[in-house]
């Protein structure tokens, strides 16, 4: 698979993926895109030990899996920072909805890296394995800056908790997305993703992707 360049409903920062845990991701959640996959068992791609990550790139390092979740063995992540330590001069970029993990991995990750998580919603919604959302959160709190949040595919809300949680990580940046495949999630009203627009907005730099713009009233701001 190698060093690949970003392409679908990707971040627009994020100039590459690379995936050396692959495999059926531990918190199968429903509305995940790999689920039209078939997807082998959560494996260790020795090979990606091979992949020359080159420099001047924005990796997002573990797109296809959580290579966090607590299932990942350490072994597996501690080679997969081995490597890309040896190509400093790329940002790195490490998202999971189990971002508890990170503590233990802070000392080996690279100079130039974003630790980041999903919250779509502060409401408990059974639709992943997943620790909860207010999990993720306390577990961001305590986390080195710089951190962003995904606050994709949106379910409904309480405006104010979800403010309250997303300002406490004082994250970098927010990104906000919809549900892309029909999943029939619960999902907010227009009036509820522009008030949460407008209540982050001033606080933390704010993604809007287009797939927002099937939620929204009128074109959404960027």
């Amino acid at each position: 698979m190698g060093l690949n360049r970003q392409k679908g409903n990707m971040y627009p920062f994020v100039t590459h993926t690379w995936n050396p845990i692959r495999g059926k991701c531990p918190h199968d959640c429903v509305y995940c895109y790999t689920k039209v996959y078939p997807q082998p068992e959560l494996h260790f791609a020795d090979k990606e030990m091979e992949t020359n990550l080159g420099q001047g790139n924005f990796i997002f390092v573990g797109s296809s899996t959580d290579m966090w979740a607590q299932e990942v063995g350490v072994d597996w992540l501690l080679a997969t920072l081995k490597h890309i330590c040896r190509y400093p001069l790329n940002r790195y970029l490490f998202q999971s909805k189990n971002p508890v993990r990170f503590s233990m991995f802070i000392d080996f990750m690279p100079s130039d890296f974003i630790l980041g998580t999903t919250i779509e919603t502060n409401r408990d919604y059974e639709v992943s394995q997943a620790p909860t959302s207010e999990a993720r959160m306390l577990a961001m709190q305590d986390l080195p800056q710089p951190k962003m949040v995904s606050i994709e595919p949106i379910m409904d809300f309480d405006l104010d908790i979800l403010v309250q949680w997303i300002t406490s990580i004082n994250p970098l940046f927010v990104s906000i997305g919809a549900d892309s495949k029909g999943h029939n999630l619960p999902e907010p009203s227009p009036e509820k993703i522009e008030a949460l627009i407008e209540e982050l907005r001033g606080k933390t730099d704010i993604y809007i992707k287009g797939n927002l713009r099937r939620l929204s009233r009128q074109e959404m701001p960027k």
